[in-house]
């Protein structure tokens, strides 16, 4: 994409599509910890697992894995492999056999579930000192230049809109109830250099940007695309983006 494209026309990118192309991926390590904790490669299930981003990483670790998630057009976008499934479902109903899976995982998604419900379903289909990772990745930081417009941004002009459950991946699901034997998890982080572009893109995945749209506030997020966008210069200028990952993870 041209620095001389619009890049406001990225906040109305909705959809699995956007996700594909915009959402940040887990570094290898990560998924290369996650199955050294696990009990043994035979299964891993990604719930919630969006297009597939941590699925994808799991695969060459594990002899199955399976990809779960209640949209169809998520599933949709989801990169085929030779030993992924991916199958629609809620995280509340596992479409799985008892005592079946190794890994259970859920990225940047348990926010959203009916927790005593899904944590059911996980000591249903967990194998044997299977392990239950919980994992999200924080709010971005930007080059110091950028940082102090975004972090407004993100606490003042878009907070509003975000939905009461985003204040767990905020605190890096610290004050979620996980009643499992916790394991410590090594310090990670994912880490990015990007467009101009590729940065507003991110941004119109949000949920919050969504129900800005939704609330007539299209104002709000084409006056900070402006601002960022004159703060950060050439838009093919790329430029580095650090998302810090946390994780609850334990054992079954």
């Amino acid at each position: 994409m041209s620095s001389d494209s619009t890049p406001a026309r990225n906040w109305f990118d909705q959809g699995g599509s956007a996700y594909a192309r915009f959402r940040p991926e887990y570094p290898p390590e990560l998924a290369a910890f996650l199955a050294s904790a696990a009990p043994d490669t035979g299964l891993a299930v990604d719930v919630g697992c969006g297009n597939g981003q941590l699925t994808q990483l799991l695969a060459p670790h594990f002899d199955t894995v399976v990809g779960l998630d209640p949209s169809a057009d998520q599933i949709a976008h989801a990169a085929p492999n030779a030993r992924i499934t991916y199958r629609c479902a809620p995280a509340e109903r596992l479409p799985l056999a008892d005592g079946s899976a190794s890994l259970i995982t859920a990225a940047q998604a348990a926010h959203w579930f009916d927790l005593p419900a899904f944590y059911r379903e996980v000591r249903r289909v967990g194998a044997p000192g299977a392990v239950l990772a919980l994992v999200s990745y924080g709010v971005l930081r930007l080059e110091p230049a950028l940082d102090e417009r975004f972090q407004a941004f993100y606490r003042d002009g878009i907070g509003p809109c975000w939905p009461p459950e985003r204040k767990l991946v905020d605190s890096g699901y610290a004050t979620l109830d996980f009643p499992f034997q916790e394991l410590s998890a090594p310090a990670l982080q994912i880490r990015l250099d990007w467009r101009l572009p590729e940065f507003l893109g991110y941004l119109s995945t949000w949920s919050a940007v969504r129900n800005a749209r939704e609330a007539g506030r299209e104002d709000v997020l084409l006056g900070f695309a402006d601002e960022i966008s004159a703060a950060w210069g050439d838009g093919d200028t790329r430029r580095a983006i650090v998302w810090p990952i946390n994780m609850r993870i334990g054992r079954l």
